[in-house]
């Protein structure tokens, strides 16, 4: 595979310390690539990107959740004591306890409100665990279909069969298979097809897309970027993923857009940067994105130096 090329440069006192070499492809809502840096076929895993197209399956497989129920449904949350309280009520809304979720026991993923929830007693937990939305949302559409919820994260389970269905309908052939963190399946994709599906996204599942938008703070948490952007930006829908991924939905100037990125190495700081560029590229500046193009680099505390994209790395839009 071709190396990918630089995106982002790490400048200290005027010298490239770093740099984060990755892909970025933008589509149109009719699927034609528009931006391509890098190779737009490579197969990646979206990670909790998929979220909101797994969100789409469950209310295809005839889950009724909408608001801020449904914006948890395609999180990766932060742990604050709102998503915590949330994922209780979804689970006791059809029966079920945090003893039926089978995501892995974890900490709360924002640091102070990891540092809160320690402090109070807590221990490391499944609610707390950043897809326990995802979990217990799976864990109602399995209830309201009568299927069993034992063994929801199984591949062949009547679930995670229909899920598949759906992400295949929105973007495509599925490239390769694997588990994610949280042990539910996950499905590979081209980086341009997790773009076309993210710009079919608003017209195949509007309720998760207006949920995403309505309660930014539940996708992420009330200092993660994904969440800033989607209150600085009301047509956007973003979703970022472990391993340096982030796939948008939005509309600028009337046009719906498909965006998906992948850092190669990784950094979820060069995501950040790289998302906010080709919001910038499309058109969509304000100040929520033009401060994600900057960030600086601290020496003792103080800016030194910048973490920026790299001269070039976008092409002028023509």
């Amino acid at each position: 595979m071709t190396a990918p090329p630089v995106l982002v440069e790490v400048e200290r006192s005027g010298v490239v310390e770093s740099v984060h070499r990755g892909l970025v492809v933008i589509v149109d809502e009719a699927g034609d690539v528009l931006l391509a840096v890098g190779e737009p076929d490579t197969a990646i895993y979206p990670r909790s990107a998929l979220k909101p197209l797994q969100a789409a399956g469950m209310l295809s497989a005839g889950l009724d959740l909408s608001g801020s129920w449904l914006a948890l449904a395609s999180a990766s949350h932060s742990g604050e004591p709102f998503h915590l309280a949330a994922v209780r009520q979804m689970l006791a809304a059809v029966g079920l306890s945090a003893d039926d979720l089978q995501c892995p026991a974890d900490w709360p993923y924002d640091v102070a409100a990891e540092r809160e929830y320690v402090a109070a007693g807590h221990a490391a937990s499944r609610v707390a665990m950043n897809c326990s939305g995802k979990h217990a949302a799976m864990l109602m559409t399995c209830v309201h279909r009568d299927w069993p919820v034992a063994d929801y994260l199984v591949p062949g389970h009547p679930l995670q069969v229909s899920l598949r269905a759906t992400i295949e309908e929105l973007a495509g052939p599925i490239e390769m298979a694997s588990t994610d963190g949280c042990g539910a399946p996950l499905w590979g994709l081209s980086l341009v097809d997790l773009a076309r599906s993210f710009a079919r996204l608003p017209a195949a599942a509007p309720l998760v897309v207006h949920a995403m938008r309505e309660f930014p703070e539940y996708v992420g948490g009330t200092t993660r970027d994904v969440s800033h952007l989607m209150r600085a930006v009301p047509t956007l829908a973003a979703k970022d993923g472990a391993e340096g991924v982030q796939a948008m939905s939005v509309e600028v100037a009337g046009r719906r857009y498909g965006v998906a990125v992948k850092i190669a190495d990784g950094t979820d700081r060069a995501r950040a940067v790289v998302a906010a560029a080709a919001l910038q590229w499309l058109g969509a500046s304000p100040p929520a994105v033009v401060d994600l193009l900057e960030r600086p680099v601290l020496g003792g505390g103080r800016p030194v130096g910048a973490l920026r994209m790299a001269p070039g790395a976008l092409p002028p839009r023509m």
